[in-house]
């Protein structure tokens, strides 16, 4: 399948069996990708299920300018008209952050997303599948989802954890919600031996808390012992995710008791109103913030910063070890050939 665009589409060798999903690069992450320069991936459904117009395309602009400033090149991934679109221009954040109705696309969903040629919003877990195909190692988000609370009931478990098994990407998050079940998160990821390592902190974080009450498994501070911590675990044959935690600033947190106290409140309410399912995050999300009298929203913008910032770092430490080591990288865009307005197309 052809995209619908002017350019040529060379088949991406590292993924054969896959030649008909196009990847459309923005020219600065395409250039980055050729020579080898760090590029870390953002989601974009911060930017069509967060804020109002015009702040969520602000945010989004903030988000990417922690990447650079920890010297990487951003590239938040959506999906549009067929394509994977790596790296959106300053023109598609305005457009998907003011368009309404704009789905949220997880891994399961992006099949049917793209066989319709319909806009969507990638979720944690779809970023990655995206991220992979297209040669990019790093990924950033403010917090990744988990096992949910009474998951023993529900069997709620986000597609995240799932996703990490399968997609060969170095994930940079301030750990998960305190909505979630964190133990039980923890213990999921330990069975399916994804590594954690908290950076430059003893605990797992919780999202804009600087600890969920939990021991990190382990702890690292220095950025080159990560990035041959990555490339070691990929050498050993697995084919997932390495996971790196990192707490948002203690000035910018919110206190974990307080946080604790809304969502039990919330948790018995929306159990008492049947709220179920994907509507419950959302639900106990607005009652933390009414409960933090809107703190929690400005610690969110926080956490979005500070981890992207981090992110932009360990990748380019990381660019630099497989410089170093001469560790080959395999990328799509360094098979594009031809660029249009700013953007390259490739296949995976």
């Amino acid at each position: 399948m052809a995209a619908t665009t002017a350019h040529s589409h060379p088949a991406h060798p590292a993924h054969p069996a896959h030649p008909d999903i196009p990847l459309v690069f923005s020219e600065e992450v395409a250039d980055a990708l050729h020579e080898g320069r760090p590029v870390v991936a953002l989601e974009s459904n911060v930017i069509t299920h967060g804020l109002p117009y015009p702040d969520n395309a602000a945010t989004a602009r903030k988000v990417e300018e922690a990447v650079r400033a920890g010297g990487s090149v951003p590239a938040t991934i959506a999906v549009e008209g067929g394509r994977i679109v790596v790296g959106m221009t300053d023109a598609d954040i305005d457009r998907f952050a003011s368009t309404p109705g704009i789905p949220k696309v997880s891994s399961r969903d992006m099949p049917v997303v793209l066989a319709q040629g319909r806009m969507g919003a990638l979720t944690v877990a779809s970023s990655l599948v995206a991220a992979e195909l297209a040669g990019i190692p790093f990924f950033s988000s403010a917090g990744i989802g988990g096992v949910h609370r009474g998951a023993a009931r529900t069997m709620d478990v986000s597609s995240d954890l799932i996703q990490f098994t399968r997609s060969k990407v170095a994930v940079v998050c301030a750990g998960a919600k305190k909505i979630l079940d964190l133990g039980l998160t923890l213990e999921y990821l330990e069975t399916q031996c994804v590594p954690v390592v908290s950076y430059r902190s003893d605990d797992f974080p919780a999202f804009y808390c600087t600890s969920s009450g939990f021991r990190s498994p382990m702890r690292l501070d220095d950025d080159e012992v990560i990035a041959r911590s990555i490339e070691n675990h990929w050498a050993l044959g697995n084919p997932g995710s390495f996971l790196i935690t990192t707490p948002v600033r203690p000035e910018e947190a919110i206190d974990a008791d307080e946080v604790d106290a809304a969502i039990t409140e919330a948790m018995a309410a929306a159990d008492r109103d049947g709220i179920r399912g994907q509507a419950i995050t959302k639900y106990l999300m607005r009652a933390v913030d009414a409960a933090t009298e809107g703190r929690s929203s400005r610690a969110n913008m926080a956490v979005l910063v500070s981890t992207a910032e981090v992110g932009g770092r360990l990748a380019a430490a990381h660019a630099r070890f497989r410089a170093a080591t001469g560790t080959a990288t395999s990328s799509a865009a360094g098979t594009a050939t031809g660029t249009t307005s700013g953007t390259a197309t490739a296949t995976a």
